[in-house]
């Protein structure tokens, strides 16, 4: 059976992780690929997809499109992926709907001063075009795919969590299986969910693809499409 996937945001020429999800994607003969633009996210649609990929390209044109998306995932148990932007919005979606900090926003898509309600800031140093180490929480989702605790990655992001807003989350069942050298988090992901990892920096990038972590976000969308396959009779 062909596993479904949704791509979830603003496709762009001038985003390279875009290009470059589309070649990841035009490599697998058993996936089907569906852009879904921020304005068109219809949470009984997403439903019908075996998994759900946040891609890169922030601020999207509706936020409140891949919130939807982000949350019927999360809710519905469907495999999903955020990277960079979709990472963003994942933290985000989380604290507002679980961690009971509904006023949580994201810097990117308010011009307002920041205040102890930004959960999204803008990074001390910001990470376009840079790569860093990333350490993995042993026993994690996140290690267990990559298949060791240490990791290279390349970053595109200039946005990330707040001082403090990753230990709150992870107060609220999120955990924490990436950081960097510096301990900031670069890792998320729900322990209880068939795979739900979003990372700051994007895997699409790598040089060698699929990047375990994508992988491992195909394997568990193709589990998820062989489990609806009817039973023959």
């Amino acid at each position: 059976m062909t596993t479904r996937i949704a791509l979830v945001g603003d496709r762009s020429p001038h985003v390279a992780a875009h290009g470059r999800i589309h070649e990841i994607m035009g490599r697998l003969t058993d996936v089907d690929a569906f852009w879904l633009d921020s304005t068109e996210i219809d949470a009984a649609e997403i439903a019908a997809f075996d998994g759900v990929w946040a891609v890169p390209g922030s601020p999207y044109v509706e936020e409140a499109g891949v919130i939807t998306a982000i949350r019927t995932a999360r809710e519905q148990a469907i495999p999903f992926l955020g990277t960079c932007g979709g990472f963003q919005h994942a933290m985000l979606e989380y604290a507002r709907d679980v961690a009971g900090l509904p006023a949580a926003w994201h810097a990117e898509n308010r011009d307002a001063a920041i205040d102890d309600s930004a959960l999204l800031v803008p990074l001390a140093c910001s990470l376009v075009g840079h790569e860093n180490d990333v350490a993995l929480v042993p026993d994690t989702v996140a290690a267990r795919t990559v298949g060791r605790l240490r990791t290279r990655e390349r970053f595109h992001c200039s946005f990330g969590l707040a001082p403090g807003a990753g230990e709150r989350l992870e107060g609220a069942g999120l955990m924490i299986s990436g950081r960097d050298p510096a301990g900031d988090v670069r890792i998320c992901e729900l322990p209880a969910h068939p795979y739900f990892v979003g990372t700051l920096f994007q895997p699409e990038l790598a040089d060698e693809q699929p990047h375990p972590l994508v992988r491992g976000f195909f394997d568990a969308a193709g589990a998820r499409a062989q489990a609806r396959r009817p039973i023959p009779v």
